[in-house]
């Protein structure tokens, strides 16, 4: 059994070490371009170049590190190819964590709070109601569900939107393209969390956003295609939003010049709302791979007409 490793902008090496470890019994080798590659059985890949899925005709299972793997959808994959995306691997709990911070710090207005502690001020606001502030996560997935839950710990009403129905205990679930303004038409903060396809590329737009509650707020973990900058920007100006929370960006790094940066109304956090965790990542792969090795079915298997 052959691993081969094509990780852009990672460190491949301690992924080799650690997947040698885990899997003893597998050659783990790192794809070099424009070097001959030996027949690999399963690659581990992040934004691997189309060269390298060429050098590779006989995969069995492509792994991305990842959960979203809209990175992979522009490649010509072999259509017998299996894709498959981590399922959790830590990054659940810091998603949560990041998204309850984000939505606490607009709820309790300590942006607001840190501005007059630097002004030298003693200041005090208003106690706030939650069920004033109903809280909507787009994508119900592994990650979003989680979300949920811990948004739900603080008592603020909870509601969900996804493609196909779903039930989650606490949450007020919706679905599908019918049920979207209803949805948006509930919600005080807006938590996106859909994978980026080419249905729900640039789905926030001055029309969907302009949906939500007056004085909403955006909190943005999923991926920066989702959102129309223009029109976030407009609708903040005009004051429909209140803030907006932003991990991520259609270019990365946000480029210096970029708007996002010195809106006052916008805090801007470098991708790094939940980070892939390696040891996790590695148990997680090398129990999958030797899950199809004894010919058992596996999740997280990614289907490419949905994209996720």
């Amino acid at each position: 059994m052959r691993i081969t490793l094509c990780l852009t902008a990672n460190k491949p090496e301690p992924w080799q070490a650690g997947l040698r470890a885990a899997l003893p019994q597998a050659d783990v080798d790192i794809w070099q371009p424009g070097a001959p590659a030996a027949p690999a059985d399963y690659a581990v890949v992040w934004a691997p170049p189309q060269a390298f899925i060429d050098a590779q005709p006989g995969l069995r299972a492509l792994f991305n590190i990842g959960a979203g793997v809209d990175a992979l959808l522009p490649l010509r994959l072999p259509p017998s190819l299996r894709v498959v995306r981590l399922d959790d691997a830590g990054m659940s709990v810091q998603m949560a964590e990041y998204v309850c911070h984000a939505l606490i710090r607009h709820f309790r207005e300590f942006d607001g709070y840190e501005a007059d502690a630097r002004a030298g001020r003693w200041s005090y606001r208003k106690p706030r109601e939650r069920a004033d502030w109903p809280v909507g996560i787009m994508g119900l997935g592994v990650l979003g569900e989680r979300v949920a839950r811990a948004v739900g710990a603080f008592e603020f009403p909870v509601h969900g939107w996804s493609r196909t129905p779903k039930r989650i205990e606490g949450v007020v679930c919706h679905h599908g393209a019918d049920g979207l303004d209803g949805f948006l038409a509930q919600c005080r903060v807006l938590v996106n969390l859909l994978p980026l396809t080419p249905e729900t590329e640039n789905l926030l737009d001055r029309h969907t956003l302009g949906r939500l509650q007056p004085g909403a707020v955006l909190i943005n973990v999923a991926r920066g295609g989702h959102v129309v900058d223009e029109d976030l920007l407009a609708l903040l100006d005009c004051g429909h939003l209140a803030g907006a929370t932003l991990d991520v960006f259609r270019t990365e790094p946000l480029p210096a010049d970029h708007p996002f940066w010195h809106h006052p109304r916008i805090t801007v956090t470098p991708h790094t709302a939940a980070r892939t965790l390696r040891a996790e990542s590695i148990a997680q792969i090398a129990h999958k791979i030797a899950a199809l090795e004894r010919g058992d079915p596996i999740a997280g298997v990614v289907d490419p007409a949905r994209g996720y």
